[in-house]
């Protein structure tokens, strides 16, 4: 019986109070109440974005299509017959565009003329494009060349060379594989020059005229007058026609009109040509003027006096 109940009072004391939950039940009950979501911070809206007008590329101006046309027509391009082995040789030009092809890995040359010495080079993009020059020869026969490679292909800018003979302008484009070895130039502004030059230094060594004799010209004229640097150094006839001979440097100078002045003082322009350095007049005259300048006038003046031709006759015979 005393068994019976100390069980009895254990199970009692084991069994929870009137209205107390076990741990349990609490996890059970907390499981099934609802759980409330958090409330959500207030959205913050930005501020509205005005929208961006769609600029369209401004058309180019009239002035910009002359130049782009001036640059077009301006260029001269590779050509099949302008190649010596794979040099290309263009005929230089002055304000000419010459184009250039170049490609990565591949180093191309500029030659110059001979004797031509670099004053500057400028490229339009230096950073993307390696521009040196060197030299070949010695003396007269030292050239300067230019040498131009790109880091990629694609890319386009512009060289100025400035020498102390002239300038060139060229275009630079760069491909992937395609490159000029070189490229030069021939200058037929220089050969015409120096055919220019050679024919008449020719003339100058010739006769003024053919089929004179020293005996039968004149040679007394008397030069008065102003020292200009292209005064006469003599003058003579052949009875016929009056030649003026001039230092030689006249070719490259002004020459002074001639006037022939009459027994009154006045004074005629008379035509005459100019055959080398000697002036030649299609008669024979007493007097002339050679006169040059405006406020501040130069005049040497040409009298013909008695015919040396004349007195050397008289004195042998």
């Amino acid at each position: 019986m005393k068994a019976i109940l100390l069980a009895a009072t254990m199970l009692v004391g084991a069994a929870p109070a009137c209205g107390q939950t076990t741990p349990a039940s609490a996890s059970v009950a907390s499981a099934e109440r609802p759980v409330s979501a958090p409330t959500p911070a207030p959205a913050v809206t930005p501020a509205p974005i005005p929208p961006r007008s769609y600029q369209r590329p401004k058309p180019p101006t009239p002035a910009m299509l002359r130049v782009r046309a001036a640059n077009r027509d301006a260029t001269y391009e590779p050509q099949a017959r302008g190649f010596v082995n794979a040099v290309q040789v263009y005929p230089f030009s002055p304000g000419t565009l010459y184009r250039l092809y170049a490609a990565p890995e591949r180093v191309s040359d500029i030659a110059l003329q001979p004797g031509e010495a670099i004053v500057s080079v400028a490229a339009g993009d230096t950073a993307r494009w390696t521009v040196g020059d060197t030299t070949s020869g010695s003396g007269e026969a030292k050239r300067v060349h230019i040498l131009v490679k790109p880091f990629a292909a694609g890319l386009s800018t512009n060289l100025v060379i400035t020498t102390t003979r002239r300038a060139y302008h060229l275009q630079l484009e760069s491909t992937s594989a395609t490159a000029m070895t070189a490229l030069s130039w021939t200058y037929p502004q220089d050969e015409l020059i120096a055919i220019r030059r050679a024919a008449e230094a020719e003339r100058a060594a010739a006769p003024v005229a053919s089929g004179l004799a020293a005996d039968q010209l004149n040679f007394g004229y008397s030069i008065t007058g102003d020292t200009p640097g292209w005064r006469p150094l003599r003058a003579f006839d052949d009875g016929r026609q009056t030649y003026i001979e001039f230092p030689a440097d006249i070719a490259i100078g002004e020459a002074p009109p001639l006037f022939l002045l009459a027994s009154d003082g006045d004074a005629m322009l008379v035509n005459y040509r100019m055959s080398g350095r000697f002036y030649v007049i299609d008669r024979l005259f007493s007097v002339a003027e050679l006169r040059f300048g405006e406020k501040k006038q130069a005049i040497v003046r040409i009298t013909r006096g008695p015919s040396e031709r004349h007195a050397r006759k008289g004195r042998a015979s």
